[in-house]
């Protein structure tokens, strides 16, 4: 049995306790794990030094949290157009679906790939050298460009770690999180999730098994907020109590949309802490990473199998499904999709088949393929389960949010329940 199965059997017997909790005590908290104390909190003794240094201003914590980053812009050329395709795709693919190179995470391989429009390799990560002696790099679940386009931001959810790698130097330069270590204090995570970074540097992620979000503040390892309370009981009751959230992406008002596996829910956060709705993905039994693609609608994918991507809006009705049972077009346990801003066609990365493909919601059909079905490999062409992708510049998740993601983060909202919204010290 794999993690990503055994996961999900925790997952149930996550929400069979959490309904358990739900019925005795009323959905009110009874477990508290002060493990990480806000500066102030009763119990906030201990706090390390870092965490009670001097509030930062916006202009100055900008310029700290952005201390890791390299400067300069993506450092490729956008593709060429008219590229004749490798034998790394499928026979029939279509290049110029895409407008930019593919970031992949290559979960069961240990590595990124960035894969051009025509199938070619330009870049991957750890080459032999890259890793330092005793580091380690190991099933990236989903990997996101900066917004300066220069780093990468992966996640590496089952060993509990989120690494900044400079795309120039293929170095890992900051890491949040213990590798292989597991926990709910400071530098620690529990299956963290699509960790992306905010213009101003900081970065957002979801903690699956500590039942909340993160916003992190490189090169601090204190985090700067924490939205939910610091517990393994996970179940709806945003922002008290997230039920297993797998997904904290931006939304064109400036929120953030999260995603809950347990209970199959997508919440509108404020970066306050606010929720404004929340509503079920329309017949969706493992929602992931739902995100938006245009005013009023949004796209989740089902990780099942047969998987789906589904296409919903705020009042949970269904708007497109691509869900076929059988054949090539067949989804296994797929993990993320987006759309792609040129034409509206689909980028998904299809775990249990190996492969990463673009669909046209148009035609339901394949368009684009790196991968073999259901054949794991490392050469070129080949995957194991992959289970993030992005665009490249400027079509990545965070240029394309860059106007209006991560503004006005470091407060609470008023009125929220207590644990709901903490702030820390300010790295």
């Amino acid at each position: 049995m794999d993690k990503k199965t055994s996961y999900k059997r925790a997952v149930v017997v996550v929400i069979f306790v959490a309904a358990l909790v739900a019925v005795f005590v009323g959905l009110k908290s009874s477990h508290h794990n002060n493990a990480l104390s806000p500066v102030g909190h009763p119990g906030s003794t201990n706090v390390p030094k870092q965490a009670k240094q001097k509030r930062l201003g916006t202009k100055s914590a900008a310029k700290t949290s952005s201390a890791a980053l390299s400067s300069g812009k993506y450092p490729f050329p956008p593709p060429v157009k008219g590229q004749k395709i490798t034998s790394n795709l499928l026979p029939g693919s279509n290049p110029s679906v895409l407008p930019s190179d593919v970031l992949i995470a290559d979960e069961g391989n240990n590595r990124l790939l960035l894969v051009s429009p025509a199938g070619k390799i330009v870049w991957q990560f750890p080459r032999p050298g890259d890793l330092a002696p005793g580091q380690t790099f190991l099933e990236p679940d989903d990997a996101f460009f900066t917004p300066n386009g220069q780093d990468i931001v992966a996640t590496e959810e089952n060993d509990s770690v989120i690494s900044l790698i400079s795309i120039k130097s293929h170095k890992i330069i900051w890491r949040y999180g213990t590798p292989g270590h597991p926990g709910a204090g400071l530098n620690q995570l529990s299956n963290p999730d699509d960790a992306m970074m905010m213009p101003n540097g900081d970065i957002i992620t979801a903690d699956i098994m500590n039942c909340s979000i993160l916003v992190l503040r490189p090169p601090s390892h204190v985090p700067l907020m924490r939205f939910g309370e610091n517990t393994t009981y996970c179940y709806h009751q945003p922002p008290l109590r997230f039920g297993s959230p797998n997904g904290a992406f931006p939304l064109n008002n400036g929120n953030y949309l999260i995603s809950e596996i347990n209970g199959d829910w997508a919440d509108e956060m404020t970066l306050q802490g606010k929720i404004l709705w929340s509503v079920h993905p329309p017949n969706v039994a493992y929602p992931s990473d739902t995100n938006q693609i245009g005013p009023n609608k949004f796209l989740t994918v089902d990780y099942s199998n047969p998987g789906q991507i589904v296409e919903f809006n705020r009042a949970g009705a269904t708007l497109w499904r691509y869900n076929p049972p059988s054949g090539p077009g067949k989804l296994t346990t797929p993990s993320l999709c987006e759309s792609i801003p040129t034409n509206g066609y689909v980028l998904c990365n299809d775990d249990g088949n190996d492969r990463v493909i673009v669909v046209d919601p148009k035609t339901d059909k394949i368009v684009w393929q790196y991968g073999h079905d259901g054949v794991v490999g490392t050469a070129p062409g080949y995957l194991s389960g992959p289970d993030g992708v992005d665009l490249a510049p400027p079509y990545s998740m965070t240029v394309r949010h860059l106007a209006t993601m991560g503004h006005q983060v470091g407060t609470c909202a008023a009125g929220l329940p207590t644990g709901a919204c903490t702030v820390f010290g300010k790295g």
